[in-house]
């Protein structure tokens, strides 16, 4: 079975061996092919013969004296031809023995080729040079090796340890010391890793680098496709490697192989790690620890339309996720889903400006019965996002616990004084205000009554729909009720002393949820 070291060829470029120690010592000078310097060199070779072609297999750096070539212009020609066929690297010549000074001929043929040509003004032994790159060649391979085998370790590690797809990522951008990148085949961004400037700076100019994702590798862009069984379904990315092509293509293979293995161990889902990237960004999103501003380039990376839209920010309580994204697609809305804490999943739709978002949120909303679709008002300013979907899971939490008669799609203004309560539960001063108001019904049989108390003021004080709802007699309600004012010291049917009850009940259930 091939593996990534099968294809590892670790290498100098021709513009390094010329800035080696022992080959500055003999005074090289680029007559030729000065373009093409780096060129990577896999070898070095000495030869005199003419036919040298025959003896290569692409990649090495020819050292001659020419003492075979002098005064045979057309077979000065044929050797540098023999070399541009043979695919060296570049030809070194050292003058003196044969040549004083670089032959036009060979000169104007490497030119012709793009072949470069180097000539060595001073005596130099060959076999110093030969030593040198060498045994560069073979330490730069072996490092490569055991980089290869600590990342194939340390990843493998991970994932035995049940390691998220993040940290693996991480793992990787630390070995190769630049950004990462995992794409879906539309090279939409699934997840980064790395510097966060540094990836930042990538995520901006995204749609051009998406472009040219499928193109040559240069510049350290390293890419190595992400699949199996025969199905491509990604990409993974080294966005600027420094080191040599060779080391970084096989941190991207061994990244690629470990990714592999790590979707495969999580069930092979074609949506999960789509998934993940949708629920990082809308967590961040909703918790304001990152600023909207940095979070833009992952929204567009991500695939989400952000230029000139309006942004529709809404909760869903009790909704699958992979429910409310077929919905999406179904009716054509772009938006991103993702699960957050408590059961609530956070969906930001992306609208044009001319398109109705109350009716359009309305629509997604009639396709989710048995739910409750929280909303908040459309923004238009992608700065105004997180406190969008901050209000709208505020307003999902009001409604948690259950309240009569909502709207198919409920707004701040729906959920009144519970909303406001929402917000305060936390305080000291209203929790204590919350216990002191129900103490004789937090314990015992007091919690049975406590229910009771919760329906008769959530339907207004409504005494049949109260008895009706608890499957009891209107007698037997009246009990109840009885028992409720005693044990309070209250009496409900006073207006405040009623209004004051409700307020603590809505403390205590904001402060149990």
């Amino acid at each position: 079975m091939t593996t990534a070291l099968d294809h590892l060829e670790p290498a100098l470029s021709v513009r390094q061996v010329l800035t080696l120690e022992r080959v500055l010592a003999g005074e090289p000078e680029v007559v030729a092919g000065a373009a093409q310097l780096d060129r990577a060199v896999r070898w070095v070779h000495v030869a005199e013969a003419p036919d040298v072609g025959v003896m290569l297999t692409g990649g090495e750096m020819v050292l001659t004296t020419g003492v075979l070539l002098a005064g045979d212009e057309g077979a000065q020609a044929e050797y540098i031809q023999s070399l541009h066929r043979a695919e060296a690297a570049a030809v070194v010549l050292g003058l003196g023995r044969a040549f004083p000074a670089p032959p036009d001929v060979m000169r104007r043929a490497a030119e012709r080729c793009g072949l470069p040509m180097v000539v060595l003004h001073r005596p130099f032994p060959f076999a110093a040079l030969t030593e040198e790159v060498q045994s560069r060649l073979v330490r730069r391979k072996f490092a490569a090796v055991s980089l290869s085998e600590a990342v194939r370790t340390s990843l493998t590690g991970l994932i035995t340890a049940g390691a998220p797809l993040q940290r693996l990522l991480d793992d990787v951008a630390q070995h190769s010391a630049c950004p990462v990148v995992v794409t879906n085949l539309a090279h939409r961004v699934l997840a980064t890793a790395g510097e966060r400037s540094a990836v930042d700076d990538v995520l901006r100019d995204w749609e051009r680098i998406a472009r040219q994702a499928g193109g040559s590798e240069g510049d350290g862009w390293i890419r190595a496709e992400l699949g199996g069984r025969g199905e491509r379904w990604g990409q993974i990315l080294l966005c600027g490697y420094r080191g040599d092509t060779a080391t970084g293509r096989l941190l991207a293979d061994r990244a690629a192989e470990a990714l592999v293995l790590h979707r495969m161990l999580a069930g092979n889902s074609a949506h999960t790690w789509e998934e993940q990237s949708a629920q990082s960004l809308l967590t961040d999103l909703v918790s304001g620890v990152v600023p909207a501003r940095q979070l833009l380039p992952r929204a567009r990376a991500a695939g989400l339309p952000v230029n000139r839209r309006t942004f529709v920010p809404l909760v869903v309580r009790d909704g699958d996720p992979a429910e409310l994204d077929r919905v999406l697609r179904l009716l054509g809305l772009p938006g991103i889903v993702a699960e957050l804490a408590d059961g609530a999943t956070a969906v930001l739709l992306s609208l044009a400006r001319d398109q109705d978002a109350s009716v359009l949120t309305a629509n997604f909303a009639a396709r989710l019965p048995e739910t409750v679709v929280a909303a908040a008002d459309p923004r238009t300013a992608w700065d105004d996002v997180p406190a969008g979907m901050r209000e709208a899971r505020h307003v999902a939490d009001a409604v948690a616990s259950g309240v009569l008669d909502l709207p198919a799609v409920v707004r701040l203004k729906d959920v009144h004084l519970r909303g406001l309560i929402r917000l305060l539960r936390d305080d000291p001063q209203v929790q204590s205000f919350a216990e002191r108001e129900l103490d004789g019904l937090l314990c015992g049989a007091g919690e049975d009554l406590l229910a009771v108390l919760r329906t008769y003021l959530a339907t207004g004080r409504n005494k049949s729909r109260t008895a009706q709802l608890h499957h009891v007699s209107r007698p037997a309600l009246y009990r109840r009720l009885e028992a409720i004012q005693t044990r309070l010291g209250v009496d409900l049917d006073d207006f405040e002393q009623a209004a004051s009850v409700h307020i603590a009940l809505l403390a205590h259930d904001a402060q149990q949820g």
